[in-house]
């Protein structure tokens, strides 16, 4: 019982027990008295309901304080409840974190596991492996590795290309906010590959890739910027977007000398690819090989190059470079002697960084008077590795070698000119410098000099210089080693492969990628385009390369728009890209085809003395067009012979035999198959 209606019940019974020994006290005085009082039946009943009414209301008010006791009860636990769930919410988020950052932890271990396979395994198969971790890390949310599946699914990496799955990794990266997602659906959306052909939308994804932080982005744009493709041609734009490249690269090649990769053109020796010049045969290696281990020191040094930074198709492998150099050196070769210090300067796993062997090998190669032997000493005197910084030794080291003719003295004696470091500022001999390393490909050289004529710093400013010359470094970025796979997969038959890759390098404004990519849609051999498009993107991609200076796309396009192959068929136009590439770039073919339209007066009017000076001057330029020229030639002369003798003699009698109408409109390779059976004929009777 709760401790107010205990205190009210206590009370009634106090009242009612006071009023019973009152009303007892007063009857004893009536008696005492004699007096007799009768007590009302209405005050009692009154009485008795007043009772019962204070007993109602004291179980009214019972009720209430259980009611409002049960119901804090009831929030109580409600409010325990809600704790509780909120708890347990708090704790399921925190075991989705745990589980998440170890998921994310264990990703990006297999990711990076993956990377350190790429960058330390030579073989095919442990390659393979590294896409096997980026798989499982992709699975596991990591976004890097993500991006490297969809970039062996979009470039065919170890026969993986499927670009339908490509493009799908690509649109969820894009919604990550991906900006290589960005730039890749940007080239998909450009070339029409897996997607529709809308360079409006291409732009779009490349801006947004370029503001993102994408290399190769900044660079499209800049050379759509440069060339006017879908864009309003602006100079100052394509400079400011290539300046970013090449700012990067710089950085990179400052820390590290630049490699160079080879770049092969297809359309030079279709029949016979092993044989190109820019990679060397594993037959011709195994001979350059056994004669290295004869004792041939140039060639022991050449391999040593090969080597050192991975050229001509070869893997860069330390340990050969200084295997082979060791043994140069050994029979006294300075340039052996210089490179070995080149790589202790350096420091690498076969030649741990070390400035006193530097400074002894490279003053062995300089006391022969190698060049890069003193190069390298002007190196550790500049930068005082392993000696105290003295700039005038250094000065004094880098004109020797300059003098004999090495690009990197040059731009070093460039760099010190324009930078004031140990002379006197002087932007007149700093150009001259890194305009002489520029002549032999320097990349720093190179940059300095777009630099100098982009701010018009010790020479007369000029946009277009400055644009060239930053391209020429951002080409030198890591993305150019596509060159060498795209090669190899065209040599192995995965013309699809290579057909993208090229088509990447295409778009960033290669323009051997450009001419490689047309060649190979031309040949009609690739499933990833519909065959009615490949004319017409061939044709895009010549007149990109025959803007840039290359001869033989210039006679293509006259090609396609003569037998109308992706446009309709245009005489004229022909013949003036004939001219162009005739004139100026003194193309055989242009001036053999051009004698051609003039003979017969297709497009152009009809002159066969002209005809005849073109023919002579394709034999002139090209030994290769002098059979070609002197079948031309014989068929011309008999042709008009045969004419003036009909036009002077036989006008009106032998006027039925029209040649078009009797022989068809091939009677002119009639006529030169019958001069070749003839010649043949007497040639055969000569030796008899």
């Amino acid at each position: 019982m709760k401790p107010l209606s205990l205190l009210i019940e206590i009370l009634i019974i106090l009242g009612v027990t006071i009023k019973t020994i009152e009303a007892e006290k007063h009857n004893k005085k009536q008696k005492e008295r004699n007096v007799t009082t009768q007590v009302s039946v209405s005050e009692i009943k009154q009485y008795l309901s007043n009772i019962l009414e204070q007993k109602k209301s004291i179980n009214v008010i019972n009720k209430k304080e259980n009611l409002l006791e049960k119901k804090k009860n009831q929030h109580k636990l409600r409010i325990k409840g809600i704790r509780n769930k909120h708890l347990w919410k708090r704790s399921k988020n925190h075991l989705k974190k745990q589980t998440k950052k170890i998921f994310t932890d264990e990703g990006d271990q297999l990711f990076k596991m993956g990377i350190k396979i790429l960058q330390q395994s030579k073989s095919r198969k442990q390659k393979a492996e590294a896409y096997k971790l980026f798989a499982k890390a992709s699975d596991m949310g990591n976004l890097k590795a993500t991006e490297k599946m969809a970039d062996a699914l979009l470039f065919g990496n170890f026969g993986m290309q499927n670009i339908t799955a490509a493009i799908q990794l690509y649109e969820s990266l894009a919604k990550e906010g991906s900006y290589k997602a960005q730039n890749a659906l940007g080239f998909l959306s450009s070339c029409g590959i897996g997607m529709e052909y809308n360079q409006a939308k291409a732009l779009i994804y490349y801006t947004f890739g370029s503001a993102g932080g994408s290399m190769i982005s900044q660079m499209i744009l800049g050379y759509r910027y440069l060339s006017g493709i879908s864009v309003l041609q602006n100079c100052e734009v394509a400079l400011s977007h290539y300046k970013k490249v090449a700012d990067y690269i710089a950085d990179k090649l400052e820390k590290s000398e630049g490699v160079p990769v080879e770049k092969v053109r297809l359309t030079e020796r279709p029949e016979n690819l092993s044989s190109n010049s820019e990679i060397l045969d594993w037959d011709i290696y195994q001979y350059y090989k056994f004669l290295a281990e004869r004792g041939d020191v140039q060639i022991q040094v050449s391999l040593g190059q090969l080597h050192l930074i991975g050229r001509k198709g070869l893997d860069q492998d330390y340990y050969k470079a200084l295997y082979y150099f060791l043994k140069a050196a050994k029979a006294g070769n300075a340039n052996a002697m210089a490179f070995i210090g080149k790589m202790y300067l350096e420091g690498n796993v076969a030649a741990p960084q070390n400035n006193a062997t530097a400074f002894k090998y490279f003053s062995m190669a300089a006391n022969k008077g190698n060049a890069i032997g003193l190069h390298g000493l002007g190196l550790l005197y500049f930068y005082g590795k392993g000696v105290p910084v003295n700039y005038a030794e250094a000065l004094k080291y880098f004109q020797k070698a300059a003098e004999k003719g090495w690009p990197n003295a040059q731009f070093q004696l460039g760099f010190m000119y324009y930078s004031g470091s140990g002379v006197w500022k002087d932007y007149k001999l700093a150009f001259k410098y890194f305009y002489l390393a520029s002549q032999s490909g320097q990349p720093l050289a190179i940059y300095y000099l777009a630099k100098m004529y982009a701010t018009g710093t010790g020479v007369l400013r000029s946009c277009r210089t400055a644009v060239e010359l930053y391209k020429g470094v951002c080409e030198l970025g890591h993305w150019a080693e596509k060159f060498l796979t795209a090669y190899f997969a065209y040599k192995n038959g995965d013309i699809d492969s290579s057909l993208v890759q090229y088509a990447l390098l295409a778009e960033m404004g290669y323009e051997v990628a450009q001419s490689n990519s047309a060649f190979i849609l031309e040949s009609k051999k690739a499933k990833i385009l519909e065959k009615e498009k490949m004319y017409p993107m061939a044709l895009l991609l010549w007149n990109r390369a025959a803007t840039q200076g290359n001869a033989f796309a210039r006679v293509k396009i006259g090609d396609y728009h003569y037998y109308g192959y992706g446009t309709k068929k245009d005489y004229q136009t022909a013949a003036m890209h004939y001219s162009i590439a005739a004139n100026k770039y003194h193309s055989a073919q242009a001036m053999f085809n051009l004698a051609y339209m003039y003979e017969h007066g297709l497009g152009i009017a009809k002159d066969v003395l002209l005809a005849r000076r073109l023919y002579d001057m394709a034999a002139q330029t090209s030994p290769d067009a002098h059979i070609p020229v002197f079948f031309a030639l014989t068929k011309l002369e008999t042709v008009h012979l045969f004419r003036d003798i009909l036009f002077f003699n036989f006008t009106m009698r032998w006027k039925w035999m029209k040649l078009d109408n009797t022989l068809g409109p091939y009677w002119d390779l009639f006529v030169i198959g019958l001069i070749v059976a003839v010649l043949i004929f007497l040639l055969r009777n000569r030796y008899l």
